[in-house]
């Protein structure tokens, strides 16, 4: 708990606080909040291209809400330019088209709900959001894989239906009370900041009542400030962080049976494919980042 809470809310909180020149101004915008018939009848479609793109990219292993984001949104501007050509309307792409919006946000509202999937089926998070829902699976001592639907299928079924029950619950607050929550970003920067980093060192506290474990959070968010002005995501060393003792563990069980002999890695085609793709995975970028320096032509 200590390691989510440092990493993506006080560490936030610090990046945003040493970097005040990069935070994002807020336009003000004006008009009506809800939707026109108009725009259901535009919207319908893009929402229904949008889930069938995220989905299937929430539910890989390695995928994310980016791409189906981008693809939703591309797929959305294409088919507005065919309806100008056809002349059944106007490409109103970059002056506040729906379409442009509906489509990108029901492909990424589709992506991380299919990341439930990796999650509950083979224990791998796809995302941050399920990296700390991985180790709060760990903090009540439940190892998620493919048994875990038959040992634990009642928490698995309700916190399926908890997606469903948290979309229409924020349908019942956002949209009446969108004004509201809009005027919280008219709260000054440092109040704001304040505010988060006091509840979540006090959440933190309030779990364990420990302030060894405050001390924790805030040496990891330290940490994480660290990752962020150097560039490094951060989504990895959460993963690290909850896969890295049942690799340890799986690694000691893999050496005591082959007698402490590490060639055991190498022996299956599987583990052998697997540890070449990791390998791969750490050079290449170095390596083509070099080649990409040798042939950029030097400065006159």
């Amino acid at each position: 708990m200590a390691l989510a809470v440092g990493l993506f809310a006080v560490a936030e909180v610090l990046f945003t606080t040493c970097t005040p020149n990069q935070s994002e101004q807020v336009a003000s915008l004006h008009g009506r909040v809800g939707m026109t018939r108009d725009d259901w009848r535009r919207s319908w479609r893009p929402w229904l291209r949008g889930t069938v793109l995220g989905v299937p990219f929430g539910a890989m292993p390695a995928g994310g809400a980016e791409i189906p984001t981008f693809l939703s949104y591309n797929i959305e501007r294409r088919l507005a330019k065919r309806r100008k050509e056809r002349g059944k309307g106007e490409d109103e792409f970059g002056r506040g088209a729906i379409e442009g919006v509906a489509g990108p946000e029901a492909a990424n509202n589709a992506a991380f709900s299919g990341v439930l999937m990796p999650l509950l089926t083979l224990g791998i998070p796809t995302s941050a959001t399920a990296g700390v829902l991985l180790i709060a699976f760990q903090i009540y001592n439940l190892q998620p894989g493919p048994q875990l639907f038959e040992q634990q299928s009642t928490l698995v079924w309700t916190l399926i239906a908890s997606l469903y029950i948290g979309n229409v619950m924020l349908l019942v607050l956002n949209l009446p009370m969108v004004r509201i929550w809009v005027r919280l970003l008219r709260l000054p920067a440092p109040v704001l900041s304040a505010g988060i980093l006091c509840f979540a060192l006090l959440g933190v506290y309030a779990l364990s009542q420990s302030t060894f474990e405050m001390m924790i959070a805030i040496g990891v968010a330290v940490l994480g400030l660290c990752m962020r002005r150097a560039g490094y995501p951060i989504a990895p060393l959460i993963l690290g962080a909850v896969l890295g003792p049942l690799m340890e563990a799986q690694f000691r069980r893999a050496l005591a049976f082959s007698e402490g002999d590490p060639a055991v890695f190498l022996t299956r085609p599987a583990s052998a494919a697997i540890l070449s793709l990791a390998l791969v995975a750490l050079v290449g970028p170095v390596l083509l980042r070099r080649r990409t320096k040798v042939r950029l032509p030097e400065p006159e």
